[in-house]
């Protein structure tokens, strides 16, 4: 057994584990970032990059075919196994080499291996040939593990080798019958992808269609779904599943209806990557959410940091915002708050609060790759009136807008904003419609900056842009 001490030790090389290491060698301290699977994680290789990959074509081609002039050029349909190319080289056909060239370009040092703690800043690493190294740590150990897909206990799923996102992310081929458990962002993004590859779609969505956006959101999505072919069955409850000798899986609906498919799509939500870390040495539950303060520090039981303040985490293993963006956030803010405290002894804990994750509470930023897309950020008219804020809600018809109609045709579309009467900002907006994606950015500095509304009078929109909107919505404000 070897042991190799750095500044700072990192579990898990994903988007999060790489910004925050190298936020530390930037900052110049030494890092060590420790991997049991690919340099990127799941974002480049199962979640964003894939799944954006799969689900691009077949957006332009629906453009194209909205747009008279455009349609008549359309002579085919999706060539299912070019975007299954596609979607390889975006995931760089699962390699890691071009990842673990940026780690030794930026100077940290990596490690492969399973990563557990042992003791106060320190991290044994098996690798896959048994063989262990210890890693200690003059300052940090930061948890960057991520998370996996829940698996719900229904009677026969484990045996029946269901898909998680990974699978429909990196699948080869195209299923005839897919069948999906959930009605939440991979689900419909999946639905979407894979409807337009060619497969017969059942979506089984217990709970609705993005339940937790804006109604409208939902509705339009299902409606889209509903039009190109998608089965949805809202409210829908499998209580058992079984796979034949055959490979076809039969799921048994509460209702006593069965569903047929060729695979299943497991996609209900998530669970931390914490289960083998050796959480156990410093008090923590294995298996569980991490809790963390406003700088990412670990927090044990009683609320206090762990060890005084060693341990960290950030990404979705804290469960405060499970994306990747929100992730690297986190990473950014403990990256440069380990380095501040390295190099200089807090007196007070408000000397660092610029390097506090405070954006990944009420001012979260997301985007749902449906047809239609679906963008938001901060709060959906329900949660703030649970929060107890005094609240006006706009809406507005984006195919009213311009620059919608000359961007397709039948252009179809919702905005909402939801004003702060009190403060009188803004403190959510949901957008839903073709390519709304890129009008997101605006509405999330609107919402983190607190923009007063008489000061967003004098942003003024191009015209004519989809991005009119906003003045609309101000005017249906009327102030």
């Amino acid at each position: 057994m070897t042991t190799t001490t750095y500044d700072v030790i990192v579990i898990g090389a994903g988007p999060v584990g790489e910004n925050v290491a190298d936020r530390i060698v930037r900052g110049g301290l030494s890092a060590a970032i420790v991997e049991r699977e690919l340099v990127g994680g799941e974002c480049s290789y199962w979640a964003c990059m894939p799944t954006k990959a799969l689900l691009r074509s077949a957006s332009a081609l629906r453009a194209a075919r909205d747009l008279p002039g455009a349609r008549e050029a359309v002579t085919g349909t999706l060539d299912a196994a070019a975007v299954l190319r596609r979607r390889d080289a975006f995931a760089s056909d699962w390699h890691d080499d071009g990842q673990v060239s940026w780690l030794d370009s930026a100077g940290i040092a990596l490690h492969r291996g399973q990563g557990r703690i042992t003791g106060e800043r320190t991290v044994d690493v098996t690798a896959a040939d048994g063989t262990t190294t210890t890693l200690t740590a003059r300052h940090a150990v930061v948890v960057a593990t991520g998370s996996s897909a829940l698996l719900p206990d229904i009677p026969g799923l484990r045996d029946a080798a269901p898909w998680s996102s990974r699978e429909a992310a990196a699948a080869t081929e195209v299923p005839g019958r897919l069948a999906i458990i959930g009605g939440g962002v991979v689900a419909t993004e999946m639905a979407t992808a894979y409807t337009s590859l060619g497969a017969q779609v059942t979506v089984l969505a217990r709970d609705g269609v993005l339940h937790r956006a804006e109604p409208f959101a939902g509705a339009l999505v299902t409606q889209s779904l509903q039009k190109a072919g998608v089965v949805v069955l809202p409210g829908a409850r499998t209580t058992a599943v079984a796979r034949d000798g055959d490979g076809a899986v039969h799921l048994t609906l509460a209702d006593g209806g069965q569903l047929d498919a060729d695979e299943l799509l497991v996609a209900v939500g998530r669970a931390p990557n914490t289960q083998d870390l050796g959480l156990d040495t410093v008090g923590l539950e294995p298996g569980g959410w991490l809790t963390v303060d406003d700088t990412l520090r670990v927090l044990g039981a009683d609320g206090t940091p762990i060890g005084g303040g060693w341990l960290y985490a950030a990404g979705d293993v804290n469960h405060r915002a499970l994306l990747t963006h929100q992730g690297k956030y986190q990473a950014r803010a403990a990256g440069d708050v380990i380095v501040a405290r390295a190099k200089v002894e807090p007196v007070d804990d408000g000397r660092w609060g610029r390097h506090a994750a405070t954006a990944d509470e009420h001012a979260v930023p997301q985007v749902v790759f449906s047809d239609p897309e679906v963008a938001s950020v901060g709060l959906t008219a329900a949660a703030a009136e649970a929060a107890g804020l005094r609240t006006r809600v706009v809406d507005y018809d984006l195919g009213a807008v311009a620059g919608s109609a000359l961007h397709a045709d039948g252009f179809q579309g919702q905005a909402r904003m939801v004003v702060d009467e009190d403060r009188q900002v803004i403190v959510g907006f949901t957008v839903a419609g073709p390519d709304v994606a890129e009008l997101l950015h605006a509405a999330t500095i609107a919402v983190v900056g607190a923009v007063p509304l008489h000061r967003l009078w004098h942003a003024v929109p191009a015209y004519p842009t989809v991005s009119e909107v906003w003045l609309r919505l101000l005017e249906a404000y009327g102030r």
